[in-house]
């Protein structure tokens, strides 16, 4: 999984400095259309800083950053969604007065170029509302997509920002931590939308609830120390001992190290990626 011409997003010897820290170190990277991945590591092991270089939030020192083979290193944010890469964030970033209805609305504005003068003339469009509506009743919202954002609980309002990286159909989703924050009984309605995301749609996962992490996953990448240590089918990463000794002392990782998931993860050998490795 190498070959950026191969993936729908790759990276190649991906570093990011802050002055002396190096928070991304030396990652090579590849995802295939219709992954579902996830990125794990523990705290400071540099995901965030990670999916901020894939997604043009920041800028690399060094290396690239791939989206459909073409070279997106140094493209913005907005041009990068533009060509199919989108994301969320850990922290909604939504307008409280709006409703979820003008929200994907707005969306939609973006993902044709035009802007909220489109939804403003769109709004009497049957198609466009339609298209609004379809998005929010296939990710749970159609009972409350006349509500303000504002009013809403939190699973809904992360539901509705899964909404808005969806919206414009784009061949890659990083997903950061949308389970954070999230009522345990609100988390398992997350992960059943998500599973039932479009199946070409490469999917990328960061989240530190391992329950979450070993039953999305079909395949994981472990970063230590800004480096991608070991990468894998979910089941092999899990047995991985090199895994086990980064998660020693954190109770929940250890529970599904030592009982991972029964089949489905696929097959081969989870190894050693990147040259910044083992650390």
């Amino acid at each position: 999984m190498s070959q950026a011409s191969n993936s729908v997003l790759a990276t190649k010897n991906l570093v990011r400095r802050f002055g002396g820290l190096v928070a991304t170190n030396d990652v090579t990277f590849s995802l295939p259309a219709g992954a579902r991945h996830a990125l794990i590591g523990p705290n400071g092991a540099g995901k965030t800083t990670f999916v901020n270089l894939l997604s043009g939030v920041l800028p690399p020192t060094s290396g690239q950053v791939f989206l459909d083979g073409q070279d997106v290193s140094a493209w913005p944010v907005f041009k990068r969604a533009r060509a199919g890469l989108s994301r969320t964030f850990q922290i909604n970033q939504l307008f409280a007065d709006f409703t979820p209805l003008e929200t994907i609305g707005l969306a939609l504005s973006e993902a044709h170029s035009e802007g909220a003068q489109f939804w403003r003339r769109a709004g009497t469009s049957r198609a466009v509302v339609d298209e609004a509506v379809a998005i929010l009743e296939q990710l749970d919202l159609g009972d409350v997509m006349e509500h303000r954002v504002g009013s809403l609980p939190y699973g809904k309002q992360r539901l509705l920002e899964i909404a808005i990286a969806v919206a414009p159909k784009p061949k890659v989703l990083l997903l950061d931590e949308p389970a954070a924050g999230v009522p345990e009984g609100e988390r398992e309605q997350i992960l059943e939308i998500v599973e039932a995301l479009p199946k070409e749609m490469a999917l990328v996962l960061i989240e530190h609830d391992m329950d979450l992490v070993f039953r999305f996953a079909k395949t994981i990448s472990v970063l230590v120390q800004g480096a991608l240590f070991v990468e894998g089918p979910a089941s092999e990463v899990a047995r991985d001992p090199r895994v086990r000794q980064v998660y020693l002392g954190e109770s929940e990782v250890e529970h599904h190290l030592d009982t991972p998931p029964p089949g489905g993860a696929g097959h081969g050998h989870a190894g050693e990626a990147g040259r910044g490795g083992a650390a």
